[in-house]
C-alpha cells in the first residue's frame, strides 16, 4: 500500500464470465493480503466469503492452497504475478509457458479466476527495469495463455481489448496531508461544501469519485477515454499510531460504510455516471511495515469476526446505525411523499442518493433491470430513494429533511411502473 492517491497497478487478463449470484455484488471485492502470520485456514476464509455480498478477491500472489479453497464456490478472483518475476516474464517467454501452467492450467475453470495481475505499483516503485519489461511481461503471458487455448477468453491490453485499468484511491492520505475537518468530511463521503474541479467544471461531493475521475480525465488525454477504470486498493485504517491524523473506528466506519453505499447507488463518478466502478477493499497484514495504520486496514479480524459492519452480511446488509429517537411530532394523516425541493443541486441529490441507500434501504428498483431505473439520471434516483427512507424510517417530518433539501408533498410521484411508496400516520 502505498501513499500515492493515484498508485497505478496494471491489471491484465480477463477470464469473464457472466454468472449471476444471488445477494452478491460484483463491483465490490476484498484484497485477501498475506503479509500476515495470524491468517484463518483457507476453507474458513472461503466460507466467510461465501456468507457476505462479496462476489471477488484479489490476491496478490497465487497461493494454490487458496485458488483450491474458492473452486467451485462461485467466488471470483484476481491472481498476481509479483514484482519479483516481471523481469523474467519480460525477458523470457519460456518462463511466462512455465508461469501459465503452474499458476492459471491446473486450477481454471473450477476456480473462477476472472483476471491476472502483472505486479503491483510498477509505475511508482521507481525500478526503471520493471517499469520496461512491464509491456513484455504482459504480452508473453498473453502468449502463454494462447498456447493452452484460452487465448480466445482472455482479454489482452488495456486499450485493444477492453481490459481494466487498476488504481488506488485512497482519500484517507489526502486528508492527512491536509487534515481540516472540511478535508475529513469530503474524505467520509459526509456534508460538506464541496470541492470545485477548474479543468472540467464539476463540483465535486467527495474525495474518491475526485481521484477516480481525474485517472479518468488523464486517460482521456491520451486518447484512451475508453479503458475500464477498476480500484485494486482502497480503505481507511481504524487504528494508527498516537502521531496519525486519522485513523479510528468511527472514521473507517463512515469511509468504507459510505464508499459501499455510493457503489450500491450505482450513480457512479461525475465523468462516468450510471455505473459503479468495481472497488476492491484492504485487508489486515499484521507483518506489514509502517506505522500501526498500515496494519489496520480490514474489515475482518483474523478470528473472521467484523472489526465493524458495513452492511456486506447476505444475512444483514444494513450497517448498524443509530436508531432515530421517537418523539412525539405532529404526523401528517393523509399520504405524502419526501421529495427534493426545487433547486437543489445534481452534487445534493447525489449526496442524498448515497445516504438515503447507505441506510439499508432497497434500492434495487433504482439499479440496472429495477422498474425504476430510467431515466437513469440523479434527478430520478435521488427522489425515489429519499422517499423510500422517509416511508420506511416513521414518515416523521424530521425524515424528510436532508440537510433542509427535501420537501413533503401531497402529489404522488410515481410513473409508469414505477410506483414510490406512499402512505398516512
Amino acid at each position: 500500500m502505498a501513499v500515492h492517491p493515484y498508485t497505478l497497478a496494471f491489471l491484465l487478463l480477463s477470464l469473464l464470465q457472466a454468472v449471476s449470484i444471488a445477494n452478491s455484488e460484483s463491483f465490490i471485492s476484498i484484497n485477501y493480503g498475506q503479509v500476515a502470520d495470524n491468517l484463518p485456514p483457507p476453507a474458513a476464509t472461503a466460507n466467510l466469503l461465501q456468507s457476505t455480498s462479496i462476489q471477488k478477491v484479489r490476491l496478490y500472489g497465487s497461493d494454490p492452497a487458496i485458488i483450491k479453497a474458492l473452486a467451485n464456490t462461485g467466488i471470483g478472483f484476481l491472481i498476481g504475478a509479483s514484482n519479483g518475476v516481471i523481469t523474467s516474464l519480460g525477458s523470457d517467454p519460456n518462463f511466462a509457458k512455465n508461469w501459465v501452467n503452474t499458476n492459471v492450467v491446473p486450477f481454471y475453470p473450477e476456480s473462477k479466476i476472472i483476471l491476472i495481475t502483472i505486479g503491483n505499483e510498477v509505475m511508482t516503485c521507481g525500478d526503471q527495469n520493471l517499469m520496461t519489461k512491464l509491456l513484455p511481461a504482459m504480452q508473453n503471458v498473453q502468449n502463454a495463455l494462447s498456447a493452452v487455448s484460452l487465448g480466445g477468453k482472455i482479454k489482452e491490453f488495456n486499450n485493444t481489448t477492453g481490459s481494466p485499468f487498476a488504481i488506488n484511491p485512497y482519500p484517507y492520505f489526502a486528508y492527512r496531508n491536509d487534515p481540516r475537518p472540511e478535508t475529513l468530511a469530503f474524505c467520509l463521503f459526509q456534508a460538506n461544501a464541496g470541492r470545485f474541479d477548474a479543468n472540467t467544471k464539476i463540483k465535486y461531493m467527495n474525495m474518491f469519485d475526485a481521484q477516480v475521475d481525474a485517472v479518468h480525465s488523464a486517460l482521456s488525454s491520451k486518447g484512451f477515454k475508453n479503458v475500464e477504470i477498476v480500484v485494486a486498493e482502497t480503505g481507511w485504517p481504524y487504528k494508527g499510531d498516537s502521531n496519525e491524523l486519522g485513523p479510528s473506528i468511527e472514521n473507517a466506519k463512515a469511509y468504507n460504510g459510505n464508499l459501499i453505499a455510493h457503489l450500491r447507488s450505482m450513480v457512479g463518478t461525475p465523468l462516468m455516471p450510471g455505473n459503479s466502478v468495481d472497488t476492491s477493499l484492504c485487508s489486515d497484514e499484521d507483518l506489514k511495515p509502517g506505522p500501526a495504520s498500515e496494519r489496520a486496514f480490514g474489515l475482518f479480524k483474523p478470528d473472521l469476526t467484523m472489526t465493524y459492519d458495513v452492511g456486506l452480511s447476505k444475512s444483514n446488509q444494513t450497517p448498524s446505525t443509530p436508531k432515530t429517537p421517537v418523539t412525539p411530532s405532529p404526523r401528517p394523516n393523509k399520504a405524502t411523499w419526501c421529495v427534493p425541493k426545487a433547486g437543489v443541486s445534481n452534487a445534493q441529490l447525489q449526496a442524498n442518493l448515497d445516504y438515503a441507500c447507505g441506510q439499508g434501504i432497497d434500492c434495487s428498483p433504482i439499479q440496472p433491470g429495477g422498474a425504476c431505473f430510467e431515466p437513469n439520471t440523479v434527478e430520478s434516483h435521488s427522489p425515489y430513494a429519499m422517499n423510500l427512507l422517509y416511508q420506511t424510517s416513521g414518515r416523521n417530518p424530521w425524515n424528510c429533511d436532508f440537510s433542509q433539501t427535501a420537501t413533503l408533498s401531497s402529489k404522488n410521484p410515481s410513473y409508469n411502473a414505477c410506483n414510490y411508496p406512499g402512505g398516512s400516520a
